[in-house]
């Protein structure tokens, strides 16, 4: 019965036996051809059998792996690799089904190659996940063909497997900070002029265009003949909260993934810059009550402890309650901190609502919003309006567009800092909030 489920006749026998009855209606005409039909009969059943015989005899003729990333990052390309040991003395035609997670729902999936004999070979694939969450694999399933080509044999390698999907950590390499100073033009982050300083002082270094005039030491610029200024270092312990609305206005899609996974990708992000800015970082998701919480603090575990909490956030498609966030961060975050609240907000009505709150949030904390533009409504705006109906989408998308400017200027009015943001770039323009809010000592 194993051999039976192993066992696959390939399309070019098939063809040979259609050959072999276009021969036989030929032989009614021309008699001569029915000699040549039966003996190409049995010229096809004796190198079926040899390649039965060649491909199916032998133990372990070919060996493969399936090797996976211990995670997977949301929304980046994660790569997995193949590694095959061809025990054939010849070579061999290969294809390959692996059985990946149903969430990609990709039914085509195949990868054809060939392998000389004895040789050892490495294949890769990637895949990009759109959800966090347990992705499993099946078997790995190779079809094995000699180069007769007539059968194949089906080999099951590397069974179950699961691989979970945590926010993007992909993104944490690409803005970590020793890179934010050399390539902060070629990944979009501003560098923001110092407008004031602490006073605990850290060196005093030679004067370049750009440094605070008020902090020339006269003295030291008398020995060394040369402007010399003093560095104070930035306040530092600030704790930094990462508020992430989850509720249903978050499960909006862009470009594969969710409002909400994009504000979790950030708050990934800028809870490493935090940490590393020697600063405490924290975070908390709300809805119709506040979960995931994780106390704002510098401890060596910190950001796995992050990790693990964003990696548990799920809309629950609630209306997203602001009084009880109010009441969690009056109750427990006691000391005056930044707060980055992820959150998106499409009409003045909806702010209405939960402006008191926010202005209440404001009194106590430094309070940045985050929501998001509607890009779709932005491609329809640019584009050239030739009919009265797409004249009417126009105007309609317009003024969806202006009450998300609107927004922006009803926080200004009351203190609140605003970041209206493409999904796209609401890493990089949060990050950038977060340097100006340091380097203006605004917290």
């Amino acid at each position: 019965m194993k051999f039976f489920k192993s066992f696959y006749i390939q399309p070019l026998f098939f063809y040979a036996n259609v050959g072999v009855i276009v021969l036989f209606v030929l032989s009614y005409f021309m008699p001569v051809l029915f000699g040549i039909a039966q003996l190409s009969i049995v010229a096809i059943l004796l190198i079926f059998f040899i390649d039965v015989l060649f491909v199916f005899l032998g133990r372990n003729r070919l060996e493969a792996e399936r090797i996976l990333p211990e995670k997977f990052s949301n929304g980046d390309s994660n790569g997995i690799t193949l590694e095959l040991q061809n025990n054939y003395p010849s070579r061999m035609s290969l294809e390959i089904i692996d059985e990946i997670p149903v969430q990609f729902q990709k039914r085509d999936f195949n990868i054809k190659t060939s392998i000389a004999p004895k040789e050892r070979k490495r294949l890769q694939y990637s895949l990009t996940p759109n959800d966090r969450g347990e992705y499993r694999f099946g078997a790995l399933n190779i079809y094995a063909i000699s180069r007769i080509g007539l059968v194949a044999k089906r080999y099951r390698f590397s069974g179950d497997a699961m691989v979970k999907t945590y926010p993007s950590f992909k993104q944490l390499k690409r803005f970590e900070l020793i890179n934010v100073n050399r390539n902060s033009h070629e990944i979009g982050l501003k560098k923001i002029r110092r407008l004031g300083h602490s006073m605990e002082f850290e060196q005093i270094k030679e004067y370049v265009i750009g440094d605070d005039l008020r902090t020339i030491n006269w003295k030291a610029t008398a020995k060394k003949n040369s402007l010399m200024v003093n560095m104070y270092q930035d306040e530092k312990s600030q704790p930094i909260y990462c508020l992430i609305d989850k509720g249903r206005s978050m499960k909006m899609p862009f470009n594969g993934l969710s409002l909400l996974d994009y504000a979790i990708n950030s708050s990934l992000v800028i809870s490493n810059i935090v940490l590393r800015k020697h600063d405490k970082a924290g975070m908390l998701s709300f809805s119709k009550k506040v979960e995931n919480v994780v106390v704002a603090d510098r401890r060596s575990h910190q950001m796995q402890m992050i990790l693990e909490s964003l990696y548990n956030v799920k809309t629950d498609f609630f209306e997203t309650d602001f009084s009880r966030l109010y009441t969690h961060v009056k109750q427990h975050i006691t000391q005056r901190s930044l707060l980055m609240l992820y959150t998106n907000f499409e009409t003045m009505d909806g702010l209405d609502r939960q402006l008191p709150y926010l202005k209440a949030l404001a009194k106590n904390h430094l309070l940045v919003v985050i929501f998001f533009k509607n890009t779709e409504l932005s491609k329809l705006i640019d584009e050239p309006a030739e009919s009265l109906r797409e004249v009417y989408d126009k105007v309609i998308a317009e003024k969806f567009a202006f009450e998300k400017r609107l927004i922006v200027n009803q926080l200004k009015k009351y203190g609140i800092y605003s970041i209206l943001t493409s999904p796209e770039d609401l890493t990089v323009n949060t990050i950038n909030k977060y340097l100006e809010v340091k380097a203006r000592g605004l917290l």
